[in-house]
């Protein structure tokens, strides 16, 4: 198992203001650390290469918003969301990232006010095959992320994700979970855990309240028990948020402080996923 940290935590991009961070992680324990890919102007090629200087490995997170939906009606801008996905995968390989994840599958926080058409699925599947072809060209793998009914609605459940990468049916193309959607919505954690199978290839260890994981109310031991069940032996990386940015504060909907400081909620939540695992092992 490989133990990473989600960089959102402290940025929306990695700047040479967050190598200090990077080293803290790395003395810490952690493996790698999870990029996010939403400035496409950075040098991600650099980033990889002071990443490879702190023997930190690397996984990927993007995200498609309204005028760059791949299920829109208006072809154009499925395009865009196609053609913006590509160019984050080209800079995924550049940073030497394995996996990029995150819900660019459809626009966050946009909402039609129903489920999914036939057709908005279907221009999902054919939007990510094309997706999922660059990716195979590039060398990296496609995590896609279902997340809860109050910010999309394409996929709101692991067998929703499940479906949807079996459909696009490319080897680049699988599917992540995440303990704080599942928290949401799904009736069966071990179900939504072995839902993916082959095609699991990402995990997100986030808490109810998104702050230090195994300090609230995620059912921890369904989780860890289908984790090991599953025999995924990938990466394992906290997902949280805090008040450091305005702008994920507010995407996120943080309002209000929900641990001590950051480097305490990486190395606790570290010291919390390997526990779990090595009682598993």
């Amino acid at each position: 198992m490989k133990y990473g940290m989600n960089l959102l935590l402290w940025s929306g991009e990695v700047t040479e203001a967050m190598y200090p961070v990077c080293e803290k992680l790395k003395a810490a324990g952690f493996d790698g650390v999870e990029l996010p890919i939403f400035n496409l102007d950075l040098d991600y090629a650099a980033i990889g290469k002071q990443l490879d200087s702190l023997g930190l490995g690397r996984t990927g997170v993007t995200i498609r918003g309204e005028e760059d939906n791949p299920i829109s009606p208006d072809a154009a801008v499925r395009q865009k969301g196609i053609e913006l996905t590509k160019r984050t995968l080209d800079l995924c390989a550049a940073a030497g990232v394995e996996t990029l994840v995150g819900p660019y599958h459809s626009a966050i926080g946009l909402f039609s006010g129903a489920g999914p058409t036939d057709d908005e699925w279907k221009w999902g599947v054919d939007s990510m095959r094309q997706v999922a072809e660059h990716a195979g060209q590039v060398g990296v793998r496609l995590g896609v992320e279902a997340l809860n009914r109050f910010e999309c609605y394409l996929l709101n459940c692991h067998a929703d994700s499940a479906r949807f990468v079996r459909e696009v049916d490319h080897p680049a193309c699988g599917m992540m979970y995440d303990t704080f959607h599942s928290n949401i919505e799904e009736k069966s954690v071990t179900d939504a855990v072995l839902a993916g199978g082959d095609k699991l290839y990402h995990i997100h260890i986030s808490e109810n309240d998104r702050s230090t994981p195994g300090k609230g109310g995620v059912n921890w031991q369904e989780n860890f028990d289908a984790i090991a069940k599953s025999g995924y032996d990938g990466w394992l990386v906290i997902e949280a948020f805090g008040l450091a940015l305005p702008e994920i504060a507010a995407a996120t909907k943080i309002w209000r402080k929900m641990f001590s400081d950051e480097m305490t909620l990486a190395t606790e939540g570290l010291a919390f996923m390997k526990s779990e695992m090595e009682k598993r092992q």
